[in-house]
């Protein structure tokens, strides 16, 4: 049975790491697009830099939760694939094998003269006058506004072939990854875990388990357990 999870950033939260931002678009206080897009990193990148700092050194700190665990446990008797928008490690942390990073990596680096330039980074910080092999500042290795979504279409041929499809964590309102639902099979079961369900329409075999990530995950693990 293959299993393929979108999770967001209400999955980490969990583990004491902020959500992507609050109603008014400020994340952590700054205005998104000065700290996640290529004409802040333009404008300012030392603030851009020291932004992304900040969150390595929470991404460091933090620990998988009981949702992570439960992902990584189901590696155990299936197929499992975790599609996500965060950008820290902890799902990683946690045990599972197979995460596709939509949004980049908190914990690695690129040149900004080669995107194919990347590199894992020793600790929380990243400054300016760190250059890469070609002599070129990097840049956190992040999906910012404006930019492609690389792993895009691997992720749609992994959604493709799921046998079960699950979204935990995410509004379902940043695209294109909250389109991702819109190509499974009808016959597919879809299970969507969030205490604020986001608006989705009305698909068939839709489930809707309105709890926090671990709390609803440990609920669907005794559903596919009572079920396969």
């Amino acid at each position: 049975m293959k299993i393929v999870v979108l999770s967001g950033a209400g999955i980490s939260a969990e583990s004491g790491i902020p959500t992507f931002r609050d109603a008014n678009g400020l994340w952590e206080g700054h205005d998104v697009m000065e700290v996640a897009s290529p004409q802040g990193w333009a404008a300012n990148p030392e603030l851009v830099l020291h932004f992304y700092n900040e969150r390595r050194k929470n991404t460091l700190n933090s620990k998988p939760n009981r949702g992570h665990e439960i992902l990584a446990e189901l590696e155990q008797k299936h197929e499992v694939t975790i599609i996500t928008q965060n950008i820290d490690n902890l799902h990683e942390k946690s045990g599972s094998t197979n995460v596709i990073h939509l949004h980049g990596e908190i914990l690695k680096a690129r040149s900004t003269l080669d995107e194919n330039l990347v590199y894992d980074l020793d600790g929380w910080e990243l400054n300016i006058g760190d250059l890469c092999e070609k002599k070129s500042q990097l840049r956190p290795h992040i999906v910012w506004f404006g930019e492609m979504v690389p792993k895009m279409d691997v992720a749609i041929q992994e959604a493709m072939t799921a046998d079960i499809f699950v979204v935990v964590g995410t509004s379902m309102a940043v695209y294109p990854a909250a389109g991702l639902i819109n190509y499974i099979n009808n016959e597919i079961p879809k299970y969507i875990i969030d205490p604020n369900m986001p608006e989705v329409a009305t698909l068939p075999n839709l489930y809707c388990i309105e709890k926090i990530g671990s709390e609803g995950l440990e609920e669907f693990k005794d559903i596919l357990e009572k079920n396969h």
